[in-house]
């Protein structure tokens, strides 16, 4: 089996390639809108905050308990998001996929499919995968019926299960793919992008 990451992973319309400090620059301003952040437990309001979450992002790499990547569009070869593997199991083959956002000019493209094809493709097919899993605010509907859409499996909710921002709490909403239901999924996303 080979490592999760660091790896670059190219699709058609986007490249995923790990997340470093050269790209802080460009994603504190892919992040400027404020309904980026609006369902997520940052916001980076300082290019100091984007250089420390990246900071952060690249100590996990390391002892192998996260991967996190930098969402570039290959047209114009800019930043305009980014998103990561993290709770990394490698005892039990289990990932979750999170962290993700996007400039919202790129909200409801191709960009999000692709994403996650490339990484649950190489997560399950590279790596040997037995589970990936992602999780959501309950608030934010618009990401889970993307997960619904993708073909994941919702799993349940966890109730207050954190504090937002804000200091409300959270319920968690958790979905997931196993590696016998990868195929179909695999298909859908693929057929969705044409």
């Amino acid at each position: 089996m080979s490592q999760l990451g660091p790896v670059t992973l190219e699709g058609r319309w986007i490249r995923l390639e790990p997340l470093r400090l050269h790209h802080a620059t460009v994603l504190f301003q892919a992040g400027a809108p404020p309904e980026v952040w609006e369902n997520l437990m940052d916001e980076f309001t300082s290019h100091e905050q984007m250089e420390t979450f990246i900071r952060t992002a690249m100590a996990l790499e390391a002892p192998g308990r996260g991967y996190a990547f930098a969402v570039i569009w290959r047209e114009t070869g800019q930043a305009i998001g980014s998103t990561r593997f993290y709770d990394v199991d490698v005892v039990n083959r289990s990932v979750e996929i999170g962290w993700t956002w996007y400039t919202p000019a790129f909200w409801g493209t191709q960009v999000n499919p692709e994403a996650k094809l490339l990484l649950m493709q190489h997560a399950f097919e590279t790596w040997g995968a037995r589970r990936v899993w992602l999780k959501t605010d309950i608030r934010n509907t618009h990401s889970q019926a993307a997960m619904r859409k993708m073909g994941a499996t919702y799993e349940g909710t966890l109730r207050q299960h954190r504090f937002r921002r804000d200091g409300s709490l959270r319920d968690t909403v958790i979905f997931s793919v196993i590696d016998p239901e990868w195929p179909a999924v695999k298909q859908g996303l693929l057929e969705r992008l044409g």
